[in-house]
């Protein structure tokens, strides 16, 4: 074999270079691991998928629950009390598979049901539905949980969902493992997400509305009227109201309800929580 056969074998010096940089530095900060990432891949030691889970893994330890929850204006509820044909047609209109449940008292959380649990049930007379008898334990943590930590514990104690509570013990919302993984590898879509309803009834008096949602539908839905309002949808009509673009936590008062942007970014609103007021 001939020197030049032995060096059209070698791999090219710089890619040698680039492989003795990875296996030899040692990185100091997160910003040190993202050269060596984007090193392996241009050495082609990784591929560009598995550097950006890899990014995105060394991150989640900065990253608390509070900023990938689903806030509480937008979870699905159920009540103990609560009739179970209405509750049953919630179920279905909301296509999850677990349910946060809420006791009478401010605050309380009684547990989780499982959407197949109450499968047993469907052959059964709804009067002698016990619904407290299918009710599970749920995890509560604190906003300031980081989510690789909580991601552990879901792995430990085999569970998927857990209601968050900030610093003063009052529930803001929800945090399931579907939410820490899409921060791995990006938005997760199911069977429901592409087919999404635009108006989601989340309780008795609140309800989870796609900005885009017709004005017309919003009208025959609540019995209003805005003839005199220049928007054709429901994120129209909140910027007609406010009189500029609004952030996350914005709300207006419409006569018996008050809408509040749950989601938006800098250019438009996502999404809309309406509460029905009560007397109480």
């Amino acid at each position: 074999m001939t020197n030049q056969d032995t060096e059209k074998d070698q791999p090219p010096s710089s890619l040698l270079n680039k492989i003795k940089r990875f296996f030899t530095i040692k990185p100091s900060s997160l910003d040190d691991v993202s050269v060596l990432l984007e090193d392996a891949l241009s050495a082609r030691l990784i591929d560009k998928e598995a550097q950006f889970i890899a990014e995105r893994a060394i991150r989640l330890g900065d990253t608390t629950v509070k900023e990938i929850m689903v806030p509480r204006v937008e979870m699905v509820i159920l009540a103990p009390d609560e009739d179970p044909i209405s509750m049953i047609n919630r179920i279905i209109d909301s296509g999850h598979s677990r349910y946060p449940v809420l006791g009478p008292a401010k605050n309380e959380v009684q547990g989780i049901l499982l959407a197949k649990d109450l499968l047993p049930t469907i052959n059964k007379q709804l009067e002698d539905f016990n619904f407290s008898d299918l009710i599970r334990d749920i995890k509560v943590v604190p906003e300031s949980k980081k989510a690789d930590s909580l991601l552990e514990e879901f792995k430990k104690d085999r569970s998927h969902m857990a209601i968050v509570i900030d610093e003063y013990g009052t529930i803001s919302g929800l945090v399931t493992i579907e939410d820490i993984l899409e921060e791995l590898v990006g938005e997760i879509e199911d069977e429901h997400d592409s087919d999404e309803e635009d108006l989601i009834q989340v309780s008795e008096y609140e309800y989870i509305a796609d900005a885009t949602l017709e004005l017309s539908e919003f009208e025959n839905k609540f019995n209003k009227n805005f003839n005199g309002i220049d928007a054709e949808t429901l994120a129209g009509l909140f910027i007609n109201k406010l009189g500029f673009l609004p952030k996350v936590g914005d709300k207006i008062d419409l006569d018996d309800m008050i809408l509040a942007v749950t989601a938006a970014d800098k250019r438009k609103i996502k999404k809309i929580g309406i509460t029905i007021k009560t007397n109480s």
